[in-house]
């Protein structure tokens, strides 16, 4: 049994990628974690107070939006972990990993609400392909 970290912003948007982490993990009889990275560094000219306040609602959210993820999991029969880190995603998905020794890390392609792509697919497949050097785990994105 291995275990797969699914990489999630929670809401509509995501659906697909965690039903497909969902998939996995219940065809290969493998744990899933999802994970919520809770990022403020766009506040930095921000008052520090407002900054605080902020970080933390942003935490509250990423935990009811991975309650919602763990709940889909459970309907589909799947048990799923949650896991909200602070910081930057790169840095808070790789340290993930490795603590958690997962074998598997699940991303999507990020749409807006007219289903445009948020990044340029060559960039998001660099990502991936440095994610898999530094974790040594499979990545694919989904």
């Amino acid at each position: 049994m291995g275990r797969i970290l699914c990489a999630t912003r929670g809401g509509e948007a995501s659906y697909h990628t965690q039903d497909a982490a969902i998939a996995l993990a219940k065809e290969q009889g493998d744990e899933l974690i999802f994970l919520y990275v809770a990022d403020s560094s766009f506040l930095n000219q921000t008052a520090a107070p407002l900054v605080v306040d902020i970080e933390s609602r942003l935490v509250k959210m990423g935990e009811f939006l991975l309650l919602m993820a763990q709940e889909r999991a459970a309907a589909q029969g799947v048990s799923a972990q949650t896991i909200v880190r602070e910081g930057k995603l790169r840095a808070e998905l790789v340290g993930a990993a490795r603590e958690l020794k997962v074998d598997l890390i699940v991303l999507g392609r990020p749409v807006d609400r007219h289903e445009q792509a948020i990044f340029d697919e060559m960039a998001l497949r660099a990502f991936a392909t440095s994610l898999q050097a530094v974790t040594g785990a499979e990545v694919r994105i989904l």
